[in-house]
């Protein structure tokens, strides 16, 4: 933990490290790859990876299993006399956090918002705006909405006379009308 502390080793240099001593050890007769797992999935929490609780790392090592065994063996040999390498099993459980992370990735761009759902982050946008604002303020306070849906938002409102325009172009600069 003193290397963690120091800011000399990467958390997540120490988990797999962990885990490959865990593993090198042996504590138990059986379970201890059920173990190594969970305490994977315990310490990743810990250090702030939270994708385990989203995406199966169990999982995703399993459909791995073969490499799994592969750099384990490799990085286990010698580990009694100090003379391993760690790196096959680092680089396979960063691979196994990587895939996790894509996957995840992958899952949330799936998940489309509800009709109505950008509008609504727009017009919030506004409610808080404090003064003035332009569309490039809209913007940044509203990412992954598009510049189309500000602008139709925004002629929306000033349609029901909900806010002006003060000004023309790029620069123009809007305010909320009260009721």
């Amino acid at each position: 933990m003193a290397a963690l502390e120091q800011g000399r080793l990467h958390p997540l240099l120490l988990l797999a490290a962990f885990n490959l001593d865990f593993l090198c050890i042996h504590p138990f007769r059986d379970g201890n790859g059920r173990v190594s797992r969970l305490l994977l999935l315990l310490q990743s929490y810990h250090f702030g990876f939270e994708v385990g609780r989203y995406i199966s790392l169990e999982r995703i090592i399993e459909q791995n299993k073969d490499r799994y065994y592969e750099t384990l063996e490799q990085s286990s040999r010698g580990w009694h006399e100090g003379q391993h390498d760690p790196w096959p099993y680092v680089s396979y459980l960063l691979y196994i956090l990587k895939t996790a992370y894509r996957e995840f990735e992958d899952r949330l761009g799936q998940i489309s918002a509800p009709r109505g759902e950008k509008s609504a982050v727009v017009l919030n946008a506004i409610h808080r705006a404090t003064g003035d604002f332009s569309v490039a303020d809209l913007q940044r306070e509203c990412p992954g909405v598009s510049l189309d849906m500000i602008r139709h938002v925004l002629k929306g409102l000033r349609r029901k006379k909900g806010v002006e325009c003060l000004g023309r172009g790029r620069n123009a600069r809007w305010r909320r009308r009260e009721p």
